[in-house]
């Protein structure tokens, strides 16, 4: 393999990385710096906590033939408007909380069961239930908005000025215990990353190009190490930061570690030939869909703490948010093709995008001409892709 070779199949490998690291550099440039300052950083992850754990579901659903849920926004909405309900009525937070959950769950149950056993199409279902849940919403809340007063509720789930994990070793102009969870995660990564280089050399299994292997970890390291002291000059660690990190790392090794996971990519893959093997693809579609209530629940959760309420108009657009995410990350049309940090990186993506328009004073029609054309670039990406490997 030449050099050239190389370095394009490079490019191509992590072509979401180096084009979040030249994003970035775009707006810190036309901003003068203003998207690289703590508040613009921690805002970057609270005001996107949602996208991600939305986004992380939506991939399940993606890996099994690139089908997506239109319904999230309108389940989210549901949930935080049946919570912010219960906790008016004095509900104990954590029984409200609980429920909140199940509701999700049960909702993606719902649309599952019709999507995996009666063969509905999933495009179909979903948006019926995008309909569904987002006029349950106005009659529940009746048109108006209920504010959420439960401060340990809005505090431990990420929203108001003071929702940062308090710092242990009093740190003052800077918190400490931001900077000792990056340095710590910095040292996993680099633990896990040489044992499984060493791992697959012993067995004699293509581990990639050390070179490219050793890159990768540079980048990783310096922008885990970079948004870590941003986050620490500002208020620390964000609570929303620790419910998305908890997401991605089950998700990661469920998607990766598992025999579910396994499966996912294999119904997206072939699902004829998933079939033949004996799999029951039924209950896979059944384990995404309902998968994706869940956490339809949890981002419904997190997100009337941000707000400190529930409205009928919250969650719109936050189906086509998580769905770009996983595209842009790296998700194929097609499904089996995707992974947890890919979309983690999508997502991010999409918050620098957002956040750095909105300083630069663009108007909202034409932050979302910029995000359909970021959007059709990366599925443009990997159908050309698709067509030069056939």
């Amino acid at each position: 393999m030449t050099s050239k070779t190389k370095v394009l199949n490079f490019v191509q490998k992590y072509t979401m990385i180096i084009a979040l690291v030249l994003v970035t550099a775009f707006f810190a440039w036309r901003t003068n710096g203003k998207i690289l300052m703590p508040q613009n950083i921690t805002n970057i992850i609270s005001q996107n906590a949602y996208v991600f754990v939305l986004a992380t579901g939506m991939l399940m659903c993606i890996l099994t033939g690139g089908n997506i849920d239109l319904s999230v926004g309108s389940v989210v909405c549901f949930v935080g408007t049946v919570g912010a309900v219960m906790m008016d009525r004095d509900l104990n937070m954590w029984l409200a909380v609980l429920l909140m959950l199940v509701v999700g769950l049960l909702i993606g149950a719902w649309q599952a069961f019709w999507i995996a056993y009666v063969k509905v199409p999933p495009f179909i279902t979903t948006l019926a239930g995008m309909l569904i849940f987002r006029g349950l919403s106005n009659v529940v809340l009746q048109g108006k908005t209920m504010a959420v007063t439960n401060e340990k509720f809005v505090q431990i789930f990420g929203g108001g000025a003071n929702c940062y994990v308090p710092d242990f070793f009093g740190g003052e102009n800077i918190n400490i215990l931001c900077l000792v969870v990056g340095i710590l995660a910095c040292i996993i990564y680099l633990v896990i990353t040489t044992r499984n280089q060493i791992t697959r050399r012993k067995a004699n299994l293509e581990s990639g190009s050390l070179a490219a292997t050793v890159i990768k970890a540079v980048i990783i390291v310096a922008v885990v190490i970079f948004f870590t002291l941003r986050l620490a000059q500002y208020k620390g660690l964000p609570m929303a930061l620790i419910w998305v990190v908890a997401v991605i790392m089950i998700y990661s090794y469920v998607t990766s570690k598992t025999t579910v996971g396994r499966y996912l990519y294999a119904v997206g893959g072939n699902e004829t030939a998933t079939k033949l093997s004996g799999i029951d693809t039924r209950k896979i579609y059944f384990f995404a869909y309902t998968n994706m209530g869940l956490l339809a629940g949890l981002a419904g959760i997190l997100t009337i703490a941000r707000l400190t309420s529930a409205q009928p108009t919250y969650g719109q657009n936050y189906e086509m948010d998580a769905i770009g995410s996983c595209f842009i990350g790296g998700a194929s049309a097609y499904g089996g093709v995707g992974t947890v940090p890919g979309v983690i990186i999508g997502a991010l993506l999409m918050g620098v995008i957002n956040i750095g328009m909105s300083i630069m004073g663009v108007d909202a029609n034409y932050q979302k001409v910029v995000k359909g054309l970021v959007l059709l670039a990366a599925v443009i990406f990997d159908v050309v892709s698709k067509k030069k490997n056939s």
